[in-house]
């Protein structure tokens, strides 16, 4: 989409906002996002969902915002909170339990919302939790929503978790730690590293980001006495990243790293599976970490945590990660346009007027321009 209007000026963004698991908080946090007015003055936001259970859940926790149902996101407007309704069907609201209709419910605005997103009708996407195995009773494949994201959208997706203290991305995302050492390649490792660099750079504006790789085994595999995946597989995909002049370091053991505080010396940390980079993360966050969705077309992002169950319903929920997790979405989708912007070449070839031996034109080609 075009970032200004007919008249020339910054328009509004579009943003898609899913449910989530309806027993859980996604509601919750929506409604106390947008309790400040000023929310929606920012942007055009669209939430995906039903209003039967929007106003269930809005009683629930005694909120007073108002929304208006639209059937598009082209009838959404400013200074309000536009619902499409994904489903007709009714769905019992059983706060903290997980369920087949809360799947059900969870996965019909998720499709949706995707598929706007696909067709240009959203800028960018802010999904609330989900259950995975609520959901999957509805879509068997349903891992995840990085997973379900590179199905319906192509691409090498790449988890980054993030706030102001750090950045953390993952070789690996939803697997068993039974599957994570097979699942460590080289191959693998190289494109999760050139995917995080390349985002660091264009979606974070970072000129020279300088990555941090952890390893696998304890004490760095001790010299191949915990292990070979050290010395076999991260230490030769490291060099490899080296000799593409990619600022990599490590491996470094996880817990030292973290403990000594390593990680404020980096913009990026590349973490070799889900808990070793997210438990460190969220103990160091202060309820403001962002999941974002890198390697894809579209821009997706989420609150770093999930359903909150043993919370849901009773209006305590912390909605900080969730509207980080709006303000980043937008802040990437301008900063993926600046850079795009600035990299344009408009005057491939520059002329002087300037005349020289036989009248010939002085003509320079810029460094940058290719045939």
């Amino acid at each position: 989409m075009d970032q200004n209007n007919k008249n020339g000026e910054k328009r509004l963004l579009r943003v898609g906002i899913t449910h989530g698991d309806t027993n859980g908080i996604g509601y919750e946090l929506i409604f106390k996002t947008f309790a400040n007015p000023l929310m929606a003055e920012l942007f055009i936001p669209v939430v995906y969902g039903s209003a039967k259970l929007a106003t269930y859940h809005r009683k629930a926790v005694e909120s007073e915002v108002n929304f208006q149902i639209v059937a598009s996101p082209s009838e959404a407007e400013p200074n309000r909170v536009n619902l499409i309704n994904c489903f007709d069907e009714e769905v019992k609201v059983d706060f903290g339990k997980p369920s087949a209709e809360a799947g059900k419910a969870a996965f019909s605005a998720l499709s949706r919302a995707v598929e706007d997103c696909k067709n240009g009708k959203l800028d960018v996407l802010v999904t609330a939790p989900v259950n995975k195995a609520n959901v999957q009773s509805v879509e068997s494949s349903f891992v995840g929503h990085t997973e379900y994201l590179q199905k319906q959208v192509g691409g090498e997706p790449l988890m980054i978790l993030f706030n102001q203290l750090m950045r953390v991305a993952l070789v690996t995302t939803h697997l068993p730690i039974s599957k994570v050492a097979e699942a460590i390649t080289e191959e693998r490792i190289l494109e999760k590293a050139r995917t995080f660099y390349h985002s660091l750079r264009h979606d974070f504006l970072l000129s020279a980001p300088r990555l941090a790789v952890l390893s696998l085994n304890p004490h760095c595999g001790d010299d191949g006495l915990l292990g070979t995946e050290e010395k076999e597989v991260i230490c030769p995909a490291i060099e490899k990243l080296k000799e593409e002049e990619i600022p990599v370091y490590g491996p470094y053991s996880a817990d030292g790293f973290f403990a000594q505080g390593l990680y404020k010396n980096f913009d990026g940390i590349l973490a070799m599976y889900h808990d070793q980079g997210l438990v460190p993360f969220k103990a160091l966050s202060d309820n403001d970490g962002v999941n974002f969705t890198a390697g894809l077309e579209i821009i997706r992002t989420s609150p770093d945590h999930g359903t909150a169950y043993d919370i849901a319903g009773k209006g305590v929920a912390d909605e900080n990660s969730f509207r980080q997790a709006i303000f980043a979405a937008i802040d990437i989708y301008h900063q993926r346009h600046f850079d795009k912007e600035s990299n344009v070449n408009p005057l491939p070839k520059l002329y002087h007027d300037r005349r020289e031996e036989g009248d010939r034109q002085r003509h320079f080609t810029l460094p940058f321009e290719t045939e």
